[in-house]
């Protein structure tokens, strides 16, 4: 009978101290620094000291390059091509000839006007000697010198007609493909090939409204293109005068060199459009802030307990916030568990 008891003392001794083993394990796992509390009801957590630094408020934007200059070219009148003068994708000279157009219907129209010209000014010369002898009225005089005049201006309108026939370039910069062979009726509604000067190019990018006070024509902004570490600058020289109401923001345009031919026009770009440069800014990590109803909140230590802040907030950087008031040079805000402390909690810092 007595070893049955002692067997049953023994089974419970055993129980017991898997019991007490299991409490303290989950004891020690609760006070593990980064999750809770420690003695006396103090959590443990993370935090940084701030310190004033340089910062640099950039804004980012998607822009597109855009050429400097782009016409379609197209002919005025209508016939057939004579003559194809450029090379696709070459450089051609402001005013050189592009395209010849058959004029030869133009051209026996010239030469008919000239002879009706050459008898209307004889006309008039001998209807003007009849009139200083009183030989004829004023009026046959004024319908041979109307005669004249008409066939003159027949000739300028031809000759108008006859400069058509030849489409020149209106700037210099490198003409594209063409889209007609020689030999090819045209009209004015058919485009020929696109002229671009990209020696210069645009940059066509929006900011939102609430940046509108904070950008200015003759201000210098940078941008990268795709595949290219590579930092450009720009200058802005053009700024819509009204704010687009569908999407409540304002175009603007800079101009950047492109000598090197290293921009092609229509790439999407990245713009970075400097706003402010402050050199005793507070950064502020971004885990930091809590959301809050009217604005935004950070826990600082004071006297070894946790105190809520609540902050203004302005420019930040990839993993920092710049706080525009509410904190101090030095201070200590705590980095983890914000969301579960409150006010006047004790805590112990470990910083980071």
């Amino acid at each position: 009978m007595k070893i049955k008891y002692i067997v049953i003392a023994l089974i419970i001794l055993v129980f017991g101290y898997l019991i007490w083993q299991r409490i303290t394990t989950n004891k020690e796992k609760n006070e593990v620094p980064t999750a809770g509390k420690g003695k006396a009801g103090t959590m443990s957590v993370y935090g940084a000291v701030i310190f004033a630094e340089s910062f640099a408020d950039n804004l980012n934007l998607t822009g597109t390059i855009e050429p400097d200059e782009q016409v379609e070219i197209r002919s005025e009148v209508s016939g057939l091509i004579d003559q194809l003068n450029f090379s696709e994708g070459s450089r051609v000279n402001k005013g050189a000839i592009l395209v010849k157009i058959v004029a030869s219907d133009l051209l026996a129209q010239l030469e008919q006007a000239k002879t009706r010209t050459q008898l209307t000014s004889e006309n008039e010369r001998r209807a003007k000697l009849l009139l200083e002898k009183e030989a004829i009225s004023q009026e046959e005089y004024d319908i041979a010198s109307a005669d004249y005049r008409t066939a003159k201006s027949q000739i300028a309108y031809i000759e108008a007609q006859l400069s058509k026939t030849y489409i020149r370039a209106p700037f210099s910069g490198i003409i594209g493909l063409r889209s007609v062979s020689k030999g090819a009726y045209i009209t004015p509604t058919t485009p020929i090939a696109k002229l671009v000067k990209s020696d210069r190019v645009k940059l066509s990018f929006a900011i939102p409204e609430k940046y509108v006070s904070r950008v200015s024509v003759g201000k210098k902004i940078s941008f990268t293109i795709p595949e290219s570490k590579e930092v450009f600058a720009a200058e802005i020289f053009a700024i819509d005068p009204a704010v687009d109401l569908t999407t409540r923001t304002l175009l603007i345009k800079a101009r950047a060199d492109n000598s090197n031919n290293k921009f092609v026009p229509g790439v999407f770009v990245n713009v970075i459009l400097p706003l402010e440069s402050i050199d005793d800014a507070l950064m502020v990590p971004s885990e930091a802030l809590i959301p809050i109803q009217n604005g935004k909140k950070v826990f600082v230590v004071k006297e070894g307990k946790a105190r809520e802040v609540i902050v203004e907030t302005g420019g930040r950087t990839k993993d920092k916030v710049n706080v525009l008031s509410g904190l101090m040079n030095g201070d200590t805000v705590l980095t983890t568990g914000v969301m579960s402390l409150k006010n006047d909690v004790k805590v112990k810092v470990t910083l980071r």
